[in-house]
């Protein structure tokens, strides 16, 4: 169902604090292009965010690591162009804010001036302290990102939830608070026990965004394509499926080859 353009509102960070503090759930998905960010918006997302999860569904990289700064840039300008109402939140990909407090406000400046975006998007807590901070200095939001970092893969070795053990969990909740005092508007909790992420949640002011990470969080976040069912190797327990999109495009396509071999297509109704 679309929501009638006299009901859209524009999205902004402050709008996303007022919708926490009334306790109002925050919907986001991903989106890495104009045609399909401009069904998601048109449908009232809150939240469009470019992940890096990019390299994965558009590129079909096993890791999020090998995209680049350009090419989130791309896929976020082609977002942009479709939104009127969603805020949308670039991901800084790896490589682009680890090495220094600068790279990283260069590569965020990049990502707003280039792409248009709203915010930029990061991973870990502590490390990146100094990157936050000076990319907020210069006026751009940030979101925060905790839990399972897709970036430090080959640093953890498994896609396995995170924060079960105490040390862990004492860390990623410390953390989340030196994230929102650092002035972060929102906070990811991606694969962790959903008493840890309520607790978070608890804690937090800022709105706090989950993705397998129980209901008691401020909204939630899936990829796109593993939602609408295209993606159908990617089965984690926390993915609820609202379509079979893979189903519906094989059948198109295999009846429009059924067609075109058959010289049904196009018919008289469809030449000039």
């Amino acid at each position: 169902m679309s929501v009638h353009k006299s009901d859209l509102k524009k999205i902004t960070t402050h709008q996303l604090q007022e919708m926490k503090n009334r306790g109002e759930k925050i919907s986001m998905l991903t989106a890495y292009d104009y045609s399909m960010a401009k069904i998601i918006d048109g449908a009232g997302i809150d939240i469009i965010l470019v992940g890096d999860s990019a390299s994965n569904v558009m590129a079909g990289n096993e890791t999020t690591l090998p995209i680049t700064l350009d090419q989130m840039i791309y896929h976020g300008s082609s977002v942009v162009k479709a939104v009127t109402r969603a805020l949308v939140v670039v991901d800084l990909p790896f490589g682009s804010y680890q090495g220094s407090s600068g790279e990283a406000l260069r590569s965020a400046i990049r990502i707003m001036k280039e792409a248009g975006a709203h915010a930029v998007k990061l991973e870990g807590g502590s490390e990146v302290k100094d990157s936050v901070e000076r990319i907020l200095m210069a006026g751009i939001p940030v979101m925060g990102h905790l839990g399972l970092t897709p970036q430090s893969i080959y640093k953890f070795g498994t896609y396995t939830v995170r924060a079960k053990e105490e040390a862990e969990a004492t860390k990623l909740l410390e953390d989340a608070k030196l994230l929102e005092a650092c002035g972060c508007f929102a906070l990811v909790l991606e694969k962790i026990p959903a008493k840890l992420a309520k607790q978070v949640a608890g804690a937090l002011h800022i709105p706090v965004i989950g993705i397998g990470a129980g209901p008691d969080v401020d909204g939630q976040v899936l990829v796109m394509q593993d939602m609408l069912g295209i993606n159908q190797d990617f089965k984690p327990r926390f993915l609820r499926r609202y379509a079979d999109l893979h189903t519906v495009i094989t059948h198109a396509v295999g009846k429009y080859i059924t067609d075109v071999k058959a010289k049904d297509f196009p018919s008289k109704e469809e030449m000039y």
